[in-house]
């Protein structure tokens, strides 16, 4: 189900108020754990700055859980639930899988590297008992900057790159997606 394009908030959010979304995105993944049992995908866009629910963020979140759903259909994978949440802080989407993790989390990987949004995509994915598998698990190196290819974290940690130049780079994914997208 796509986010509304015109209900973005486009407010500023906070550091207190980014750390308790957090908090009760990983409430939200506990509770869902807890009621399915299987293996959880959660779904959020990477967004680089203080506004976090926008329309670009929106839209490029509608690529990627459109995306996801594919996914599971292409794999064969049942989903036992699914859910987008909407928040200042981001658009989160949850679905419960009726598959291996490390079989969900390569195929999450190979989606984030080879679909044309999938840089701004940030899919983890939970086993049953609730552990993160993360790309260090497959022994994979870290995920590149949107602009310099140096490490992400590193570069968002220093601040290397002003947020105009990185909303940029954002749009230009969203365009070359969306114009590669059959209609």
């Amino acid at each position: 189900m796509p986010l509304y394009l015109s209900s973005a908030s486009h407010m500023f959010v906070s550091l207190p108020a980014l750390l308790a979304s957090r908090e009760a995105r990983q409430a939200r993944q506990q509770e869902w754990l807890v009621s399915h049992a299987v293996t959880l995908i959660s779904f959020t866009v990477v967004a680089p700055g203080a506004v976090k629910d926008s329309v670009l963020t929106r839209r490029i979140f509608n690529h990627g859980f459109r995306a996801l759903l594919q996914l599971a259909e292409r794999c064969g994978w049942e989903i036992k639930k699914q859910r987008s949440f909407t928040h200042t802080c981001g658009a989160q989407g949850l679905l419960a899988i009726n598959a291996p993790a490390d079989r969900v989390k390569l195929a999450t990987i190979e989606l984030e590297q080879h679909h044309p949004l999938g840089r701004l995509w940030d899919i983890d994915v939970l086993t049953p008992t609730g552990e993160i598998l993360s790309r260090r698990h497959f022994s994979l190196p870290a995920r590149r900057c949107l602009v310099c290819q140096q490490d992400a974290a590193v570069c968002a940690r220093q601040q290397l790159h002003p947020l105009a130049e990185l909303h940029q780079r954002m749009e230009a994914l969203l365009d070359d997606a969306e114009n590669s997208t059959p209609r």
